[in-house]
C-alpha cells in the first residue's frame, strides 16, 4: 500500500536524518522525496523536520508522529502474517551493538530469535558504546546492547544479559596506577574509571589522552602512553590483547552491567516483544 511505503520512507528518513541518503537507499529522486515530506506535514498540519546550518533534525511533532509510523508499519507486518504462515513474524528490527558486544554477546543473544522468527530482518548497526541509548531513547533503532547506568531513563527498560569486569591495562613494565591515564573520553567507563581515581589517588591524575572507542584507547595503551581502563570482555575479542597487560588494582572497580535495553512502549510491538521474551535467562560473566 502507498501509505505504508509513505511511513517506510518516512521512517528512514527519521533515522538517518540526511535526505541525500533516503532518497539514494529508498530509491526515490529528491524532488519526489521533498514532497513525499511535504504531503505528510499538509495532511498533519505541522512540520516533522526542521533543515538548518546544523543539518536536519526531527521536531517534537517528527517525534509524534515517528511512533505513530513505526507501530502502523508494525500493525501491517502483522496483518500480513497470514501471508508467511500462520504465528510467523516478519519486518525490521533495528539494533544497535557495539563491536564488542557483536562479537562476544549476539550470537548466543540472537540465536533463539533468529531460529523462531527467521523471516524478521536485523537491521544491526555498531558505534560508541556511549551513544547506544541515547540512540534507542531518541528512535533511532528499537533495542541496543549496552552497558547499564545505574539510573535507566523512565522511558526505557533493560534486561542484563553479560556482566563484565574493568580492568586496567598497561603497555611497559614502568606502567601502573601512578599514571598517566588514558581514559575514555565519556560513558560509563569513564565516569568508573573518575570514581576509582579519586577515591585512591591523593593527588590529580594526569589524563594524556581520551579517546572515543576502548578499541583506539588499547591502541595508545599499547604504544606507552600510559595506563588505560576497559572492560574485560573488550579485552578479550581485542587484537591488541597479547600487547597489554592486567594491572592488578586493589579494590578492583566494580563490575559493569551490559543489558538488552527497549523502550517500555515498544513492548507492545510484536517484533520488540518478541525480542524480550526469547532472550530472558541469557546471561554471560566475563
Amino acid at each position: 500500500m502507498e501509505e505504508h511505503r509513505e511511513l517506510r520512507v518516512f521512517l528512514h528518513l527519521a533515522r538517518t536524518l540526511s535526505f541525500g541518503r533516503t532518497s539514494q537507499d529508498c530509491h526515490v529522486s529528491p524532488a519526489t522525496l521533498t514532497r513525499l515530506v511535504q504531503r505528510l506535514e499538509a495532511r498533519l498540519g505541522q512540520r516533522l523536520f526542521d533543515r538548518g546550518p546544523r543539518g536536519v533534525a526531527l521536531t517534537d511533532e517528527g517525534r509524534r508522529f515517528r511512533e505513530y509510523a513505526v507501530a502502523a508499519v508494525d500493525l501491517w507486518h502483522a496483518y500480513r502474517q497470514g501471508e508467511v504462515g500462520p504465528g510467523e513474524l516478519s519486518g525490521r528490527l533495528g539494533l544497535f551493538a557495539t563491536v564488542t558486544a557483536c562479537q562476544a554477546l549476539l550470537p548466543d543473544l540472537l540465536a533463539p530469535f533468529r531460529a523462531a522468527h527467521p523471516r524478521i530482518r536485523v537491521d544491526l548497526r555498531t558505534g560508541d558504546a556511549a551513544a547506544a541509548l541515547a540512540r534507542l531513547d531518541e528512535g533511532e533503532v528499537d533495542a541496543a546492547v549496552a552497558a547499564i547506568p545505574g539510573r535507566l531513563p523512565a522511558s526505557l527498560v533493560s534486561r542484563t544479559v553479560a556482566v563484565t569486569d574493568l580492568v586496567f591495562v598497561a603497555g611497559t613494565a614502568e606502567a601502573g596506577l601512578e599514571g598517566p591515564f588514558v581514559l575514555p573520553r565519556r560513558g560509563l567507563v569513564r565516569e568508573a574509571a573518575d570514581r576509582w581515581l579519586r577515591g585512591r589517588l591523593p593527588w590529580r591524575p594526569e589524563v594524556v589522552a581520551e579517546p572515543e572507542g576502548h578499541e583506539a584507547l588499547l591502541a595508545l595503551v599499547a604504544l606507552g602512553y600510559g595506563t588505560g581502563i576497559v572492560p574485560r570482555m573488550v579485552l578479550e575479542t581485542s587484537v591488541m590483547r597479547d600487547r597489554v597487560r592486567v594491572v592488578a588494582a586493589d579494590p578492583a572497580p566494580a563490575p559493569l552491567a551490559v543489558g538488552l535495553c527497549v523502550r517500555r512502549a515498544d513492548l507492545r510491538r510484536p517484533l520488540v516483544a518478541a525480542l524480550w521474551s526469547l532472550t530472558d535467562g541469557v546471561r554471560h560473566t566475563v
